[in-house]
């Protein structure tokens, strides 16, 4: 009786232990994609490509009111040609599924577009991040939706 407590005890730490570990380690790789969210969001804010580039997968999907763009220059290439003066992302939220988590938020900013035409933006956005082989996350896929503020 009092191995088989022992033995069901130890079962149980390594239980508890396991699913501690997980929850730490979910709540690094959630801490690690809003640190690149928030990369991107300076890549917007300074019109600078480069610090987006790395972030995106080489197949990146972007859909917008503008249509869906499977080309990630093409992201790369608005990003580069939008001025923003304003620029915010809103109540940032991300989940992991194991090798794949999803960030959604709201952007809200106000700038030119590569005409010099004024825009203002207030969009919810869900992107998905994926864990590549190589153990870097990148974003395959991005969603913007208008919204009303």
């Amino acid at each position: 009786m009092t191995r088989t407590l022992l033995l069901c005890s130890i079962v149980l730490l390594c239980i508890v232990g396991a699913a501690m570990s997980q929850a730490q380690n979910t709540g690094a790789i959630e801490q690690a994609i809003a640190s690149l969210e928030n990369q991107w969001l300076i890549a917007q804010k300074t019109s600078n490509p480069d610090l987006l580039a790395p972030l995106l997968a080489d197949k990146f999907v972007n859909t917008s009111t503008d249509g869906v763009a499977t080309n990630k220059s093409d992201t790369l290439a608005i990003v580069k040609s939008s001025k923003w003066i304003t620029a915010d992302y809103i109540g940032v939220k991300v989940t992991v599924f194991g090798d794949t988590a999803i960030a959604t938020g709201v952007f809200k900013g106000k700038g030119t577009d590569a005409s010099g035409k004024p825009m203002e933006s207030n969009e919810r956005w869900t992107d998905t991040w994926v864990k590549m082989p190589n153990g870097k996350w990148q974003c395959v896929a991005s969603h913007a939706s208008p919204i009303k503020m």
